[in-house]
């Protein structure tokens, strides 16, 4: 049985998601703990700004689940115990389907979660901590995400994350066109972010990265100029707007850093936004007076904005996973039938083998070959009724006629049948 466990924007403020927040560069390690801790078969795990979810099968016990989380990232359960969801089989499934769809995000019908969650179970493909529950639910959960955003409105004009950081620009800033933004990290959400600049505007970008190489990549479809991380400091008074999006498991830009930025400015104001979990941008930024520092939080406002135009397609989109939902445990039920079909066939195959062999017997000794035949047939037709019959007998002395009614229908029993063998 699945089971998943996490904690999201609407459960836990920010001062936690980032304390469980998984780095990358560790997550392969940490899936094989994982699985290995919790002596479980597969393991997968969703990390994003927004959320930390651990999907596991066969479902655990979702305290040590939860001790285990607690404990990977050094803290105490406590902390967890009231900001954290469980779900359980059919009700796992449907959170993996509404979380893939955008229907569990901030941003209603946001389209980056699909990826995101992609990209988890490629992780944990490669790591090996992925079999056939896991890897038929994931399949599951892609085929109604597609649905979704094919027959549903709720993709359309979509606020993400990086649209609603730009939109809060503009409150500061009324006229864009005139600023630098320098923008941090060179992953999705920093290109959305510079592709919404570019649309309002902004000429002026600097893309800094732990990598020059993927700053230049970045860099090269907007115009902007690449640095690397070390270089911030050098480059940061130059720039009116800062949005940072890495990985990292540290704060990149503190306190004094800033305030030597805002000397060189002459304190001319800063906006400020920190998306990443954990936070990129030191706490006690925002106490200085000329900045205006927003972390993934603050973005709710703007966000809340767009939500209503999409609740409509949500609608519709519920149904659909109601329908995946639906299909998911069906093909359930439909592997239990396949296993027993496999060994009732494997059963039959030892029979007729049985029957084979002790025919071969028969000729060998120079039986008669249409005799022998005619045993064989007999032979594996009473080995195969043999059990059916006793079971049939038993049902109708105990007057369990729906087993007899099933007995029928199994083996396409007609009315007429019944009807010659009691002339």
């Amino acid at each position: 049985m699945l089971f998943a466990l996490g904690i999201n924007h609407a459960t836990a403020p920010l001062e936690i998601r980032e304390k469980v927040a998984f780095v990358p560069e560790k997550m392969r390690s940490a899936l094989e703990e994982a699985r290995r801790d919790l002596q479980v078969d597969e393991v997968a795990i969703l990390s994003t700004c927004n959320r930390t979810e651990i999907y596991v099968a066969p479902a655990p016990d979702g305290q040590r689940l939860l001790a285990w989380l607690a404990d990977y990232h050094g803290l105490p359960t406590q902390d967890l115990q009231n900001c954290h969801y469980a779900y359980r089989g059919e009700a796992a499934v449907r959170h993996m389907m509404k979380v893939a769809c955008g229907l569990d995000s901030m941003i209603l019908g946001e389209p980056q979660i699909l990826g995101q969650i992609k990209s988890a179970y490629a992780l944990a493909h490669e790591a090996g901590t992925v079999s056939s529950v896991l890897h038929n639910t994931f399949q599951q959960v892609f085929a109604i995400a597609k649905r979704v955003r094919t027959e549903t409105g709720i993709g359309e004009n979509p606020v993400s994350v990086a649209f609603a950081a730009v939109s809060l620009a503009q409150q500061i800033f009324s006229d864009l066109r005139q600023d630098t933004a320098m923008l941090i990290g060179a992953g999705e959400t920093i290109e959305l972010v510079a592709r919404h600049l570019r649309d309002q505007g902004v000429q002026k970008m600097i893309v800094a990265n732990r990598t020059l190489g993927r700053a230049l990549e970045v860099g090269a479809q907007f115009g902007a100029e690449a640095i690397v991380l070390s270089d911030i400091p050098q480059h940061l008074h130059r720039a009116d707007i800062v949005i940072s999006s890495t990985a990292s498991p540290l704060p990149l830009l503190g306190k004094g850093a800033v305030e030597t930025a805002l000397k060189q400015r002459k304190h001319k104001p800063m906006f400020m936004v920190d998306i990443a979990v954990p936070r990129d941008i030191e706490a006690q930024v925002g106490e200085l007076n000329d900045v205006y520092l927003y972390t993934v939080d603050d973005l709710r406002q703007v966000i809340d904005q767009s939500r209503r135009s999409r609740e409509q397609a949500a609608e519709k989109a519920e149904v659909i996973v109601d329908e995946g939902v639906a299909l998911y445990l069906a093909d359930l039920r439909a592997l239990a039938a396949i296993s027993t079909v496999k060994a009732y066939r494997k059963k039959v195959q030892r029979l007729a083998e049985d029957e084979l062999e002790r025919a071969q017997r028969a000729l060998e000794r120079g039986g008669d070959a249409q005799k022998i035949l005619q045993q064989l047939a007999h032979g594996l037709v009473n080995k195969m009724m043999h059990t059916p019959t006793v079971r049939l007998k038993e049902a109708g002395s105990a007057g369990r006629n729906e087993v007899i009614t099933l007995a029928q229908e199994l083996f396409d029993i007609t009315d007429l049948d019944l009807s010659d063998n009691n002339e």
